[in-house]
C-alpha cells in the first residue's frame, strides 16, 4: 500500500479544493493509505473528507500576509514545517504555494506530482508565489510528474515552464452519483417562480469569476423585457459591491444570491441556463456539474471550456470573453426556446462523460505508474 499526501492551501469553498475532495474520498483503500494536508485549516470543504482520510491543518486558520511569510523561508524549510511524516508520494494539489512547499522534500525515494489548476499567461505571475522565476523554474523541475486540469491549462505551463518530465491532463472529480441524488431534494418555497427564466452562476463572489459582468447584462435584458431571474450560489467579497449595483438599478427582485450552499445541485438542476462570466478558470467543476443534472451552459472562452463543450457548440455554447459576447450569446438562446431545449439533452448527455469512476481510476493509474 502506498502512503500519500496531498498537500493543498486550505480547504475552503473553492472548486479545486472540492474536486480534491471528491478524488481522496473516492480512491481505493487497498492501494492507498491517504493523507490530506492544508496548509491553513477551517475550510468548508473539510466536514466532507470520510473519516479514514488522515486530515491535517498546519495552522489552525489562515494567517494575513502568508504568502510574504513564507517566502522568508526556503522550500526545504517549509516541508519540514509543514509535512511531518514520511510519505511514497507528496502531491500538491494547486500551483504556487504548495508546489513550493513539496518540491522541498529531502527525501529522493518520495514521489513529487505537482496538480496544475489555472492558466497563469506570464512568468510575474506563475512566480508570484516564489522568491523569483529562477526559484520558480527550480521547484517545478523538482517534480516527478506534472498533472494540469485541462489541455489548454497544460499548454499554457509547459509555454512557462519547459520541463523534461511529463506533463499530462487528468480531468477533475466529480461525485456524479451523489450530484444526481442531491439534485432532487426539494429547494425553499418561494425560491423560484415558474413565470420567470431562472440564469445561474455559481462560484466565489470575487472580481475574477465576473458575476459583475452578469448583473449588468442581467440588467440589460430586464430592460428588454426578458422575465429573467438571476441566482449566483456562492460567497465573497464582492457581494456587497454587486449587491448596491442590484438596489440601485432596482433590480433586488430578480437578482437573488443564495450564498453559499452544502447542495447547489438542487438549484442549479431548477435553473434554465448555467452561466459562466469568469476572466479566467482551470477546468471549471462548476459547469461540470451543470452537465451532470442537465442545466444547459452558456459560458465566456476560458480554460478547459471548448474541450468541455465542443469546438462547435457541440454541448453547450462558449463566446468570446467578453460582455458584450456573453450577452448577445444568452439572448440568443433566450430568443430560441428549442435550442434551450435541445442543449438541456445535450447537456445531460455530456455529463456522463465526467463520471467519478473514470476520473479516479485515471488518477490511480498515474501515481501507480510513479
Amino acid at each position: 500500500m502506498l502512503r500519500i499526501n496531498f498537500l493543498i492551501h486550505d480547504l475552503g469553498h473553492g472548486g479545486a479544493e472540492k474536486v480534491l475532495v471528491n478524488l481522496v474520498n473516492n480512491m481505493d483503500r487497498s492501494k492507498f493509505d491517504i493523507s490530506v494536508t492544508a496548509l491553513f485549516g477551517g475550510g468548508v470543504n473539510e466536514q466532507f473528507l470520510k473519516p479514514d482520510i488522515h486530515f491535517h491543518a498546519v495552522f489552525p486558520k489562515t494567517i494575513p500576509g502568508n504568502s510574504r511569510l513564507m517566502k522568508l523561508l526556503t522550500p526545504q524549510q517549509l516541508h519540514r514545517l509543514c509535512v511531518k511524516e514520511r510519505y511514497d508520494i507528496e502531491v500538491s494539489y494547486l500551483e504556487g504555494p504548495s508546489a513550493r512547499v513539496i518540491s522541498g522534500c529531502p527525501d529522493p525515494s518520495t514521489k513529487l506530482v505537482s496538480w496544475i489548476h489555472i492558466e497563469q499567461h506570464e512568468k510575474k505571475l506563475a512566480a508570484r508565489a516564489f522568491r523569483s522565476y529562477r526559484e520558480a523554474l527550480a521547484c517545478y523541475r523538482r517534480f516527478d510528474r506534472t498533472i494540469c486540469v485541462s489541455e489548454t491549462v497544460r499548454q499554457d505551463f509547459c509555454s512557462l515552464f519547459p520541463l523534461e518530465r511529463p506533463v499530462e491532463v487528468l480531468y477533475n472529480t466529480n461525485e456524479t452519483d451523489q450530484i444526481l441524488r442531491l439534485k432532487d431534494e426539494p429547494v425553499e418555497e418561494g425560491t423560484f417562480r415558474d413565470d420567470e427564466i431562472r440564469l445561474v452562476g455559481v462560484g466565489k463572489v470575487i472580481p475574477n469569476k465576473g458575476f459583475d459582468r452578469l448583473a449588468r447584462i442581467h440588467k440589460r435584458l430586464r430592460e428588454e423585457g426578458y422575465p429573467v431571474h438571476t441566482y449566483i450560489l456562492g460567497i465573497g467579497p464582492q457581494r456587497e459591491e454587486i449587491q448596491r449595483y442590484v438596489e440601485e438599478n432596482g433590480l433586488a427582485d430578480s437578482f437573488t444570491f443564495l450564498g453559499y450552499q452544502t447542495n447547489p445541485y438542487k438549484y442549479v438542476a431548477r435553473c434554465d441556463l448555467f452561466v459562466c462570466a469568469s476572466h479566467s478558470e482551470g477546468f471549471s467543476t462548476a459547469a461540470t456539474e451543470a452537465l451532470i443534472v442537465g442545466t444547459p451552459v452558456c459560458t465566456v472562452e476560458v480554460s478547459g471550456m471548448k474541450e468541455m463543450l465542443g469546438e462547435n457548440d457541440e454541448w453547450g455554447v462558449v463566446t468570446e470573453n467578453n460582455e458584450e459576447a456573453l450577452y448577445q450569446s444568452i439572448r440568443k438562446l433566450l430568443d430560441n426556446p428549442a435550442q434551450l431545449t435541445l442543449y438541456r439533452e445535450k447537456a445531460a448527455l455530456r455529463g456522463r462523460a465526467f463520471s467519478t469512476g473514470e476520473t479516479v481510476r485515471a488518477v490511480e493509474q498515474m501515481l501507480l505508474k510513479l
